[in-house]
């Protein structure tokens, strides 16, 4: 059963991760030939105070 971990940046939509897990999923199925009931995608969404980029955190740019 193949788990995917997505990380992303605070702030979409969630028709916008809803669309990110239906096209893992499906290239997933497609490239593994597994079955979508098999296939577990999880998105977390970290704060940009929590996110560094170039030493400073996402917040300050």
């Amino acid at each position: 059963m193949p788990i995917i971990n997505v990380q992303l940046l605070e702030g979409r939509s969630e028709e916008k991760i809803a669309e990110v897990i239906q096209n893992i999923t499906n290239t997933v199925s497609e490239t593994l030939d597994s079955p979508k009931e098999n296939i577990r995608v999880i998105v977390t969404e970290i704060p940009k105070t929590h996110w560094g980029k170039a030493g400073k955190p996402m917040s300050q740019k």
